[in-house]
């Protein structure tokens, strides 16, 4: 692990400079992209309903695969459960507005996946069918954790996991803190930023709900290139009385900070074992996004409908960060609440320009895991040929999961998944700081991210072939 070295970091404070010393907190390897966050950073988030009036909704968002529980034809209501499943992995997805089903197809979403979705128009009537109000610092655990998955709620910086599993580790995983995630890593992405400046109170009280269901202290970690986030969070903090169980941490501005390894890393020194969970390491990370559909669970009783996310990139005629209902199609923004460069966007990522997944269009619908769109230029993509590997090394020192790229993929080169298994290939998180770095420009991360599916294709037909084997046996 880097030294974390004493450095002076400049606050501002009722117009006046303090300065105080602290440790900058950070991991080994990473990289430094442009961050790009000036484009959107002072954009207030603002709310926005699609043009066409209409949502499709992925039936699944996150954890066991979900039924739909209406029909073409129903009418629903805000906030009521339209898809569910009795699996305790499951996260039940609500209607995000008012009005009648008129479709239920297969759409393309995230990751260019076709998946099952339910299409809502708005009938304009804004009554709700959300949950009554429950205090999340008297009721029982159990009741809380029902609350939590009855609202639906997953993480919301991209993996979708269904936020009560993660807050019901084993009995044997003591979880000693609560690391709130509000790096914010990703290049033009400020949405988390905006969220902590607007909704203070929020973060704070859904981050101490959090806390007390997992019996930990918090830690709400920032980016030094957000340190003007530190004096509005402490100050809440008092104000909510959370001095002795919750602090603010800054860490370095370093890519990908905001990776689950790479955050606890940095700020507990610890490590999570390979093929481990944070729990492993006594810790629970949860994201800005997430903490506050928290506190509107308990608080107002609303499930989690909406999200905030930033639209942004240098083929975006006006960057902004935006609340839309969940469902919305990127499609249906566009011009009426973001104004694009029409001849300038050559790529459409939904996500950040590192870990975001291209997509052919702006037809797909945001969903519970949509932290923004990137509209990005020519000037801004980097579509060049493969030259062969010169070894010298730079993926390696760039890997902060402290791998060696270059040797996985030889592996899967020469077709050997198990010495490419043996290199780390499954710890590999694809975060893309190998080929960002690498000069012979190989594509090290979508030839990694091939070379787990095809592992995970061979773990399944062994496990397959293993379970057949016992069952003749019988």
């Amino acid at each position: 692990m880097e030294e974390r070295p004493a450095v002076l970091i400049g606050l501002f404070s009722h117009n006046a400079v303090e300065w105080e010393v602290m440790k900058t907190h950070t991991f080994r390897g990473g990289i430094a992209p442009d961050e790009m966050k000036e484009l959107s950073r002072d954009c207030a988030i603002t709310e926005a309903f699609p043009s066409s009036k209409t949502v499709t909704i992925p039936v699944t968002m996150g954890g066991a695969p979900n039924t739909p529980l209406v029909k073409v034809g129903d009418i629903v209501k805000k906030g009521q459960i339209i898809a569910s499943s009795d699996k305790f992995m499951s996260a039940p997805v609500h209607a995000s507005i008012s009005g009648k089903v008129k479709k239920i197809q297969s759409v393309l979403s995230t990751g260019n996946q076709m998946v099952p979705a339910i299409t809502i128009e708005a009938s304009g009537d804004e009554e709700t069918d959300f949950m009554p109000v429950l205090d999340p610092f008297t009721c029982s655990k159990e009741d809380a954790l029902a609350r939590i998955k009855n609202a639906g709620i997953v993480g919301m910086g991209g993996a979708s996991f269904p936020t009560h599993v993660k807050l019901n580790p084993p009995k044997d995983k003591k979880i000693e803190y609560v690391l709130l995630n509000a790096a914010e890593c990703e290049p033009y992405l400020t949405v988390d930023d905006r969220t902590m400046k607007e909704n203070t109170a929020k973060v704070v009280d859904g981050l101490a709900i959090v806390m007390h269901i997992t019996g930990a202290k918090g830690i709400i970690v920032l980016e030094t290139n957000k340190a003007d986030d530190k004096p509005l969070l402490e100050a809440e903090i008092k104000k909510q009385n959370r001095e002795d169980s919750m602090s603010v941490c800054l860490v370095k501005t370093k890519y990908p900070q905001g990776c689950e390894k790479n955050i606890v890393d940095a700020v507990l020194g610890r490590e999570i074992p390979a093929g481990k969970l944070p729990a492993d390491a006594g810790t629970v990370i949860s994201n800005v996004g997430t903490v506050c559909a928290i506190s509107d669970a308990f608080r107002l009783g609303k499930p989690l409908i909406e999200r905030a996310l930033t639209l942004s990139g240098g083929a975006c005629q006006t960057p902004c960060n935006l609340r839309v209902p969940v469902g919305t199609l990127v499609s249906d923004l566009i011009p009426s609440a973001c104004t694009l460069k029409d001849d300038k966007v050559v790529k459409i990522i939904s996500g950040g320009p590192m870990m975001g997944f291209a997509m052919e269009s702006t037809q797909f619908p945001v969903t519970k895991g949509t932290s923004g769109v990137t509209f990005l230029s020519k000037e801004e993509t980097y579509l060049v040929d493969e030259s062969p590997c010169i070894n010298c090394g730079k993926c390696v020192e760039a890997c902060p999961m402290r791998l060696t790229p270059v040797m996985i993929v030889k592996s899967l080169k020469a077709d050997s998944l198990s010495d490419a298994k043996k290199y780390g290939a499954m710890d590999c998180i694809e975060c893309g700081c190998c080929s960002y770095v690498c000069p012979a420009n190989v594509r090290l991360v979508q030839r990694i991210r091939l070379g787990k599916q095809a592992i995970r294709a061979q773990m399944a037909q062994a496990a397959n072939a293993g379970a057949k084997s016992t069952g003749g046996a019988k």
